[in-house]
């Protein structure tokens, strides 16, 4: 590694608010989201239950996944000082906005509808461009960089719940080799009703309205809303700055190990690999300095197993001492946003010395016997930390933090 990568901003939206101070409130106090959403019909599936922003004029609802992109961006370049105009790369890890590919086929599927045209189809077309073009990742990047004002190179990742960790770990090796000095990533998804149903169809939703992971009577995930972005530099362009490190991104990992299309290893191969990584390029191969690791932890039959078994593959001296929680169990699973959402949580983890809990811990499963930070927050002194995130086809993320 050639430069050290620094964090210098960011900005950060889940169902409990906008910024740190609404991840301490919920995420830090153990706090779970979980409502019956009223944004789309909930009859038709197994529960209404999700981590969504409730009605209001400060909820999500009201914006389009664009605009959340370009207000946690925005948020994040003002903490970081970087004004319009500064030439840094626009890294996003999305899936595109899946409500206006709802909201299409069933205007489509109305009577009369699409019949102004003389061919009945002039009435679709503006419509089909206007809405179809928030649901085209690559898009959203071009808008979110256009939002901004940055001129440096775009990318879009979609490689689902490891997207927004990846843009991360793309702009550190961009940084890091000195082919940028800077970089904006970001990541975003709001719980709407086509990936709904589709979790819904696959019951993967839990089916108590909680999600309990590693605990013996879990029942699966949620969905929750999560937008952020954060602004990476390199140490130097940032001390030619003057602006203040907020953490450094000291090591990063990835690996596939295309065990299933959609569940995991059940050895948790990909996900040890990825922060055997990470943990080597931080120097710290055995995770000595290791404080805290922020789970994918989703609270469904087999990812929790096969998650602590990859974390002792990948920390066999320290995985019984080190402190995992996983914050799904407060904010949901975020999807696309996981990564850079969790991300935001471990960085506040690490400056705040408080280590947030694995909400709604019950009974212990024999299978997930690490320490869990059960229900509170607990205090630490924390000077590393592992945050890490799994998809699926087998992709696995993982990203070390360091106090500055």
């Amino acid at each position: 590694m050639t430069g050290e990568v620094t964090v210098t901003g960011f900005g950060v939206r889940t169902a409990f608010g906008t910024g740190a101070d609404a991840l301490r409130r919920g995420v830090f106090a153990g706090v779970p989201s979980f409502a019956p959403t009223t944004r789309f019909d909930t009859g038709p599936y197994r529960t209404p239950m999700a981590g969504a922003a409730p009605d209001g004029p400060d909820a999500v609802e009201g914006w389009a996944l664009r605009h959340a992109l370009a207000r946690c961006g925005t948020k994040a370049l003002d903490m970081a000082g970087l004004p319009r105009g500064t030439e840094a790369a626009v890294l996003l890890g999305i899936a595109g906005d899946c409500t206006s590919i709802t909201r299409h086929w069933r205007d489509a599927a109305r009577p009369g509808a699409g019949s102004d045209g003389p061919d009945g189809s002039e009435g679709l077309v503006d419509p089909l461009r206007a809405r179809l073009a928030d649901a085209v990742p690559a898009l959203l990047a071009e808008s979110l960089a256009g939002e901004l004002g940055l001129t440096g190179p775009r990318l879009t990742f979609t490689n689902a719940c490891v997207a927004s960790a990846a843009a991360i770990i793309h702009g550190c090796r961009l940084i890091s080799s000195g082919r940028i000095d800077a970089a904006v990533c970001a990541g975003g998804y709001l719980v709407e009703e086509e990936t709904f149903g589709k979790f819904d169809s696959g019951r993967a939703l839990s089916r108590d309205g909680m999600v309990r992971p590693f605990s013996a009577d879990r029942t699966g995930l949620l969905l929750g809303d999560g937008v952020a972005a954060v602004v990476l530099e390199s140490a130097e362009h940032a001390r030619r700055r003057g602006a203040r490190p907020l953490a450094g991104v000291v090591g990063w990992g990835a690996a596939t190990d295309a065990h299933h299309i959609a569940q995991p290893h059940p050895e948790g191969v990909g996900l040890a690999l990825a922060a055997r990584q990470a943990l080597r390029l931080a120097g710290d191969p055995d995770g000595a300095d290791l404080g805290y690791v922020n789970a994918h932890g989703t609270g469904t039959k087999y990812n929790d197993g096969a998650e602590t078994r990859g974390l002792r593959a990948a920390l066999p001296k320290r995985a019984e001492s080190v402190p995992v929680s996983s914050t799904k169990s407060t904010t949901g699973h975020l999807l696309e946003a996981a990564g850079v959402v969790e991300f935001v949580i471990t960085m506040l983890a690490l400056t705040d010395g408080i280590i947030p809990p694995t909400a709604g811990f019950t009974a212990p499963d024999p299978e997930c016997d690490l320490d869990y930070v059960p229900n509170e927050p607990r205090p630490a002194d924390l000077r590393r930390a592992l945050t890490i995130n799994a998809a699926f086809g087998g992709a696995n993320t993982a990203l070390v933090l360091e106090r500055p």
